[in-house]
Formats: structure tokens, C-alpha cells, sequence
């Protein structure tokens, strides 16, 4: 709009056009000093400003984060738990708000199996129904020996 073809015309018009574009939003404001609020009583800025993780929680009481694995110690009856990374670097696995107690483990726990427990599966026999069923009674087209068709023809 301005016919600005070269890249000095372009500088000349910006040291013209940033204080002017700068300005636009600029307020006084109407008092002076700090205007913030006091932190009000029982609000901690650290659970608030955290990364907060949906994470599954497995029967073995284990969580994966961050390829890490970690178990709950506290017996808790969710499947999901929540893992908090505060700022600082710390961590936090929650469940409706209270810390759960935890610890890193290197590999995940080996089940037990026990002799007592063990299931056996029976193979299902395939259904047949019995003689005398509609189904074994219902013919769409009654079959004729070769032989009963001759001696009609005959």
C-alpha cells in the first residue's frame, strides 16, 4: 500500500510503524504499586504448577513413567492412578488427592504360580441333536435312489 519495494524502504517505514503499533495496547494504569492478590491459605502452587499423567495402575500394583518403572506400596483399589512432575524434579503418584507411598524397581515382579490353583480346560464337544429333532425330520427335497426311478419309469 505504502509502494515499499526494497528492504531499506521496508527499515525506513518500521522505525516509523513499531513505536506507533506498540502503543496501541498501552494503558496507564489507574493506580500505582503491586496489585496482587495474597496467595490464599491451603492452595500449594506446586501441585498446581506440575505435569500431571493419567497412568494406568496394573494388578501387580506397578506404573510405567518416563521408562521407569514404579510400585505402589499402599494397596489401593483403582486401575488408574495419577503421576504429578513438579518443577523442582519431584514426583508424586496421587489417588483422589493423597500421595500414594512408592518406590523404583528395576524389573517387574515375577508371579508366583500355585499348585492348588490350576485350571484345566475340558474341550467342548460339538452339538448334535437327537433323532427325532425337526431338523433331522425336514427335508426340502426328498432324495430318490436311482434305482426306485427306474423301476417307476419301468
Amino acid at each position: 500500500m505504502r509502494g515499499i519495494k526494497t528492504i531499506d524502504e521496508t527499515n525506513k517505514f518500521l522505525e516509523y510503524y513499531l513505536p506507533i503499533y506498540n502503543n496501541r495496547g498501552r494503558f496507564k494504569a489507574i493506580e500505582d504499586g503491586d496489585l496482587h492478590r495474597e496467595l490464599p491459605k491451603g492452595i500449594d502452587l506446586d501441585m498446581i504448577l506440575c505435569i500431571k499423567t493419567k497412568r494406568g495402575l496394573r494388578n501387580d500394583f506397578t506404573v510405567s513413567h518416563d521408562k521407569r518403572l514404579y510400585q505402589v506400596i499402599e494397596h489401593v483399589n483403582t486401575k488408574s492412578v495419577i503421576v504429578e512432575d513438579g518443577i523442582d524434579g519431584s514426583m508424586f503418584i496421587t489417588y483422589k488427592g493423597t500421595d500414594l507411598k512408592y518406590r523404583e524397581i528395576s524389573q517387574r515382579p515375577v508371579r508366583e504360580d500355585r499348585p492348588g490353583k490350576v485350571k484345566v480346560f475340558k474341550s467342548k464337544r460339538a452339538y448334535r441333536p437327537p433323532a427325532d429333532h425337526p431338523w433331522r425330520r425336514f427335508k426340502i427335497r426328498p432324495q430318490i435312489s436311482p434305482y426306485q426311478q427306474m423301476e417307476k419309469v419301468a
